[in-house]
């Protein structure tokens, strides 16, 4: 164990000064630890991983309808085109079906020409159609697909917003504590000497949090190490008002 070369001023006016600043230290301990913890439970609340999960399986699912999507548009726009041949050819066809029964045409071979076509254009419109069918089943399952992703973003987003919403509560309640510990924190720590104050929140950065623990039975509380018996008897017998340093971990002492 080591001590420091001038111990901070301690409290005078009552005999038991120093049992002060180290209850008041250990006090401010206490605190911090209940601090860290709650802010460690506000980062890591279960429902923020439920929210990264459900925000994962809409990224997914974004991708995927997407991709289907994208396959729907094609067969959309081929199907569209399909559909404007094929009013154009019935278009053409009535066109000279009414040329041919108004009489306007009175020429044989004109007419058998025209005859043709028309023959020509229902079996072409009747192709387009075959192919405009198939298109179209070829449609219906992957609008079933879009449909079931609608369904399931509908689902996911409200499951996110549940979870938002329970986060956004254990947040305020958290923070309601934190303050609550905070405020009697800094109270308790503004009646230590400065100096210690600073050495014990150097330590704390340090040593994971804790910067000052208790003897207890010849063991730190901090580094649950026991100490050899010749520096513990030391430590009993250093002066009051002495700042105590394990050898072990390097927290501050309190006897």
């Amino acid at each position: 164990m080591k001590m420091a070369d001038e111990p901070p001023p301690i409290p005078s006016g009552t005999p038991s000064g120093s049992e002060r600043v180290s209850v008041r230290l250990l006090e401010v301990q206490d605190h911090d630890t209940a601090i860290d913890q709650l802010r460690h439970r506000r980062e890591h609340l279960p429902e923020r991983a439920q929210l990264r999960a459900v925000e994962s399986r809409l990224s997914v699912l974004d991708q995927r309808t997407k991709q289907v999507r994208t396959q729907r548009d094609e067969l959309g726009s081929r199907q569209a085109a399909l559909e404007q041949q094929i009013d154009a050819s019935k278009a053409r066809r009535s066109e000279l079906e009414r040329r041919m029964f108004a009489g306007q045409v009175t020429a044989p071979r004109e007419l058998q020409a025209m005859d043709e076509e028309v023959k020509h254009l229902a079996r072409h419109i009747s192709e387009l159609e075959d192919r405009e069918i198939e298109i179209m089943e070829a449609l219906e399952p992957i609008d079933a697909q879009l449909q079931m992703a609608e369904t399931e973003r509908v689902s996911l987003e409200e499951q996110a917003v549940q979870l938002r919403d329970t986060i956004g509560i254990s947040e305020a309640s958290l923070d309601a504590e934190l303050s609550t510990q905070v405020a009697v924190r800094d109270e308790v720590a503004a009646g230590l000497p400065p100096d210690l104050v600073a050495r014990y929140e150097q330590l704390r950065k340090r040593l994971g949090g804790t910067g000052a623990a208790r003897l207890v039975q010849g063991s730190c509380s901090g580094c649950h190490l026991t100490l050899p018996a010749m520096e513990v008897d030391r430590i009993r017998k250093a002066p009051p008002g002495a700042i105590i340093t394990s050898d072990q971990c390097g927290r501050i002492l309190v006897r």
